[in-house]
């Protein structure tokens, strides 16, 4: 579905990215990871394709993911398609106890790495008239408690996303969003821990989503792979849920 696509993806070296990263290749995309940790060497193996890249990178430093997306032209030729997966979901906390330092670092990651994704590889996706993803939450939409900043950078990004949808239309790039719930990440793994009843919070994010469980990553790669790919070619402006209907209304989850 995405044969020799050029596929940028950022927060790639775990979770929710690391599923993606697989599935793009298995799809026939050529993926570049921006992360700020280097892949460890199994997973360099597993990607199996050399012509894959992977940078290691500060995205919250714009002269560094300027000179990645210059690599990675210099590299390809081109970029067909970015995928802003890169995110912090640290601290659990409300607003009021959140600290500056915090709340800089969750609107640095979360929104403007995407600010610097989209300033370096839109002339890119122009040539290429290629598309952009964003990794939203369902709490962007629906909220969650004892959560604020997280919160608000997700619900900003699925306004982001539906702005940069109408901008970028009439240079038939699409931009749309991917919207988890509890996907059994390392992220969701340390969430968990900051919370003040982790022996029941499993048990919590495995009824949460209708559908019955918390899965891995791989349900939402597969939906990425979609919205990358040409079946999605009419497609713009949405935020998709992959949430196995935990947003769909009042449940009882004892």
């Amino acid at each position: 579905m995405l044969e020799n696509k050029v596929v940028v993806l950022t927060g790639g070296g775990d979770g929710i990215g690391w599923e993606c990263a697989k599935a793009y290749v298995k799809a026939g995309a050529i993926i570049c990871i921006i992360d700020k940790n280097p892949l460890a060497d199994e997973k360099l193996n597993e990607l199996i394709n050399t012509e894959n890249l992977v940078i290691t990178c500060n995205l919250i430093n714009e002269t560094t993911v300027a000179a990645a997306f210059d690599a990675i032209v210099e590299k390809y030729g081109r970029i067909d398609a970015i995928h802003n997966n890169a995110a912090v979901a640290h601290p659990s906390k409300t607003l009021d106890e959140t600290t500056n330092s915090e709340w800089d670092l969750l609107m640095d990651v979360n929104l403007k790495s995407i600010l610097y994704t989209t300033r370096y590889g839109i002339a890119h996706l122009k040539k290429s008239q290629g598309c952009i993803l964003n990794t939203s939450s369902v709490v962007g939409s629906i909220g969650q408690d004892n959560h604020a900043v997280y919160v608000a950078t997700k619900g900003a990004i699925n306004a982001l996303t539906k702005a940069m949808a109408l901008d970028y239309a009439p240079f038939k790039i699409r931009v749309n969003a991917v919207s988890p719930a509890a996907i059994n990440t390392p992220t969701l793994q340390a969430w968990s821990q900051e919370q003040p009843n982790q022996n029941e919070i499993e048990t919590y994010l495995n009824k949460l989503q209708p559908l019955g469980h918390m899965p891995a990553g791989d349900v939402i790669a597969d939906a990425c792979v979609f919205l990358l790919s040409n079946a999605a070619r009419f497609i713009t402006g949405i935020i998709l849920p992959v949430s196995g209907g935990a947003e769909l209304g009042y449940r009882t989850l004892i």
